[in-house]
């Protein structure tokens, strides 16, 4: 078993790629184990497609197992190799948007009961021993309810897996626990881009975007970039909810933002390694005037 090992848990198909793609590519390339948790088939959807608009029209959830088959192929993209959906694949269904009928479905993600969630992902977190583990913040990184839950799951279950009194197999302690997240600046200096970049997505208003951190509170930076490719055909591969125009995407919103080679991360739970200054625009930087961890692994032994 390799030394590091990374647990990334995420809600739909898609997610994993938009949002952690270049740290995925990095480190499963660099050797480290990493393992993608789905908790959903993302059957609620938005399809881009016109010539795949018939999987979203259909009753019987055809687009979940069009959506299995999309992630497999972003996986290879990104060299993960150890991807599992929480409970099986179908277990849980995605709950849509906030307040939308679907949110009540029976088994929607967002109803599903914490601690059997929890206790789904437990057993893969004592099967795989992972010391760092990702995913979104209490508000879902913008508010979906499937992503609030993956959060309330990783974090019931970063508590469960290390009790000695719970379930089967050996206690797992997670030395450190993440939350993903975007600074606003880099935000702004995407949308300033987008202006002039004739790629027909819409320019947002950055204070109109329903997710961004301030720069002060993010830890941790990872400069991936070399696998920008990678995250880039990883996000290819979801056709049907992904609109790709290097270096810029768009969903079904035709927002416009930017494919980000850097990804950055909040740390939640866990000792920070050093922070250390980011390489400066001479030497292939983004001239960040901030310190911040540059290795999620940074500080464990």
């Amino acid at each position: 078993m390799t030394d590091r090992r990374l647990l990334l848990v995420h809600a739909h198909p898609d997610d994993e790629s938009i949002g952690t793609g270049a740290t995925m590519a990095k480190y499963a390339a660099e050797g480290a184990h990493v393992t993608l948790v789905t908790c959903t088939l993302g059957e609620e959807g938005e399809v881009i497609p016109a010539d795949l608009a018939h999987l979203a029209a259909d009753q019987d959830d055809a687009l979940g197992p069009h959506r299995i088959g999309e992630l497999e192929a972003a996986c290879r993209a990104l060299g993960v190799e150890d991807h599992r959906f929480l409970g099986g694949p179908g277990h849980w269904r995605d709950s849509g948007m906030m307040g939308v009928a679907s949110n009540d479905h029976p088994k929607a993600f967002w109803q599903a009961d914490l601690d059997e969630a929890a206790g789904e992902l437990v057993k893969i977190i004592r099967e795989v021993r992972p010391q760092v583990l990702v995913t979104y913040d209490d508000n879902g990184f913008y508010g979906h309810p499937d992503h609030i839950q993956a959060h309330r799951v990783s974090r019931r279950a970063f508590e469960l897996a290390a009790k000695p009194d719970y379930g089967e197999g050996e206690p797992w302690q997670i030395a450190k626990f993440y939350h993903t997240a975007v600074p606003r600046s880099v935000m702004e200096r995407a949308a300033e881009a987008m202006r002039t970049a004739d790629v027909g997505f819409i320019t947002e208003n950055v204070d109109d975007m329903p997710f961004g951190s301030r720069d002060e509170d993010i830890t941790t930076e990872i400069d991936a970039r070399p696998w920008l490719r990678n995250k880039i055909d990883a996000m290819r591969a979801h056709a049907t909810q992904i609109s790709v125009a290097a270096p810029w995407f768009a969903l079904s919103n035709n927002i416009g933002q930017e494919v980000l080679g850097v990804e950055h991360y909040i740390l939640a739970m866990g000792v920070p390694g050093p922070p250390v200054p980011g390489p400066p625009v001479e030497a292939g930087g983004l001239g960040e005037p901030h310190n911040r961890e540059n290795d999620l692994f940074a500080g464990i032994h």
